[in-house]
């Protein structure tokens, strides 16, 4: 087994992710490099990357989340961290219940509860053999009642209560914990209606006084997949947002 430590991040072809698979690799460490579709964006990140790939699947499928692991193991030799960035919302106000449909419900569980599963449990084998861990990215919205929608922040508070029952149940081989970002400029909200507004009304309301970045939150991502006595966390990455009433 190669003695270079090898990360796959899920949803990297882009925004948070690929902040994160930057950071990584300029550790080191070779990155697979993730996403369901973007893959032109994907390769692009990856050929950045000194020894990295790229692979192309969707994590709300269990069999393409499965493949994904195995390849990125066949690829590089083992496994060390997996990052679970893949995610999607939907912007729904949460006073519009309608909008907020089973279907709508069904595909955000999809891919950011059990997209993060299927990842997860195909991993399990490969990182108990590294001592590995595993990074969640959640949201503040998973921890306060905000939000793109209700049902996105429903997804993330379950996100957070898996990674601490992952925790307890994968430890000590394994530690597994979660970040949650507050409002980050990424691409999620490009054309979005009243997005420029909203991040005028975070920036001058949190402490610190500006949006996330997605570097801010791939400095967080690092520092927990290296920690080796922190496990079950929930870290706010939110400029203090958490602390508004």
């Amino acid at each position: 087994m190669s003695e270079q430590r090898v990360a796959l991040v899920t949803g990297s072809s882009s925004g948070i992710g690929a902040a994160v698979a930057r950071r990584l690799a300029a550790a080191g460490i070779r990155v697979a490099v993730n996403s369901a579709r973007s893959a032109e964006a994907g390769e692009r990140i990856a050929a950045e990357l000194p020894g990295a790939a790229y692979f192309r699947a969707d994590v709300s499928d269990e069999a393409q989340a499965a493949a994904l692991v195995e390849r990125t193991v066949e690829t590089f030799g083992r496994l060390d961290h997996l990052v679970t960035c893949a995610g999607t919302t939907r912007f729904i106000p949460h006073e519009d219940l309608a909008a907020a449909t089973p279907e709508v419900w069904r595909h955000l569980y999809d891919v950011n509860v059990l997209g993060v599963w299927q990842t997860v449990t195909a991993a399990v084998p490969h990182l108990r053999k590294t001592r590995g861990s595993i990074v969640t990215v959640s949201s503040q919205a998973g921890v306060r009642p905000g939000g793109s929608s209700i049902p996105y922040a429903v997804s993330k508070a379950a996100v957070n209560h898996l990674t601490k029952l992952l925790a307890k149940t994968l430890g000590p081989d394994i530690r597994v914990n979660a970040v949650a970002p507050g409002f980050v400029d990424t691409p999620w909200f490009d054309g979005v209606e009243g997005a420029d507004a909203a991040k005028e009304h975070v920036a001058g309301a949190v402490p610190l006084r500006r949006i996330g970045r997605p570097e801010d939150i791939a400095g967080a991502v690092f520092d927990l997949a290296h920690s080796s006595y922190i496990t079950g966390e929930v870290l706010l990455v939110d400029g203090g947002g958490h602390l508004l009433g």
